[in-house]
């Protein structure tokens, strides 16, 4: 059994030149504004608080780095979690959103510490373009040892007939719902396993 045993704050960032050295395996938290990221980040963690929603989608244009630790039987596996800003807000001007996504694009083409992007799409907005263009960026800068993670968020708003519909769309869809804990097991099981190799749950 995954038991997330603690997690802390520990810096935000502009950019890549001001982001913290990277002394442990990353996972970077990606998605539209208003998607949905705080929550799961919290239920990733089993706290309440750690990460803040912004009460303005696209507002927060700051990278937010949390240490994270999990324990399976006696053994401990820290992460860093990387929440990156949303994006696609129509409200943000256009200077600021092009000088802020370079920043954001830079920092994932550059950061090595990367080792799984999970891009958080809506789940009653499975196929918007700026999702697939997000995805098409994604591969073309992943190396070797990185793994891309798509997870559909808030299926708890969808009907059953719209679920078969998504996993007919997406056989490899991982589907979760922050608020009824649904896929957050298996979302831990997939990080830890691609970091630290798939017999620490054996």
């Amino acid at each position: 059994m995954i038991r997330p045993v603690s997690a802390k704050f520990v810096t935000s960032a502009p950019s890549i030149e001001q982001a913290p050295p990277a002394s442990l395996s990353e996972v970077a938290f990606l998605g539209r504004s208003n998607v949905g990221k705080s929550s799961l980040l919290n239920a990733l963690v089993d706290r309440k608080g750690l990460a803040k929603a912004s009460a303005t989608p696209g507002k927060t244009k700051l990278i937010n780095f949390f240490d994270v630790e999990y324990k399976i039987g006696d053994e401990r596996y820290p992460l860093r979690f990387v929440d990156l800003p949303g994006y696609g807000y129509a409200k943000t001007s256009k200077s600021l959103k092009s000088a802020w996504q370079k920043s954001l694009t830079q920092f994932l083409a550059k950061r090595d510490a990367i080792r799984v992007f999970v891009h958080l799409v809506d789940a009653r907005h499975p196929e918007l373009e700026i999702d697939k263009q997000t995805d098409a960026f994604l591969e073309s800068i992943k190396k070797g040892d990185q793994k891309i993670v798509r997870v559909y968020t808030k299926i708890d708003k969808l009907k059953q007939k719209d679920i078969a519909r998504l996993k007919k769309l997406d056989p490899d869809a991982i589907l979760v719902s922050s608020l009824k804990k649904r896929g957050i097991e298996r979302l831990q099981k997939i990080l830890l396993e691609h970091v630290f190799g798939k017999d620490i749950l054996s």
